[in-house]
């Protein structure tokens, strides 16, 4: 397989990887925003933990983005995942975003109950 190739798997997965925690992200903020918290909503979140805790081992970076890193010397911020480079380059900060306003809405809705 070549190195081409490689990449091109790891930026499938990896645009797939985020697609998916974009989703938990944005569910979780429907819940905080519909004021509806359930036992998926807690599911949500715990996921939201793992994955903060992977980036925090990982030194803010994803491990797909490191395994890549392997296969391309390109300096763009989208070189590892099928995004437009500007939200490669502020993904963490706009979804670390969503997450927290997400969380302070289900930390409201806690305190009413």
């Amino acid at each position: 397989m070549t190195n081409s190739t490689k990449l091109l798997l790891i930026k499938t997965l990896h645009t797939a990887v985020w697609m998916f925690f974009v989703a938990v992200i944005l569910y979780l903020l429907y819940c905080g925003l519909v004021n509806q918290l359930s036992g998926l909503t807690a599911v949500a979140a715990g996921l939201m933990v793992i994955e903060g805790g992977v980036l925090w081992v990982f030194e803010r970076h994803c491990p797909l983005t490191l395994l890549a890193r392997r296969y391309s010397a390109s300096l763009q911020d989208n070189f590892d995942i099928f995004l437009p480079n500007w939200l490669a380059r502020y993904n963490q900060a706009i979804f670390t975003s969503i997450y927290v306003i997400s969380l302070l809405l289900g930390y409201r809705l806690l305190q009413r109950a």
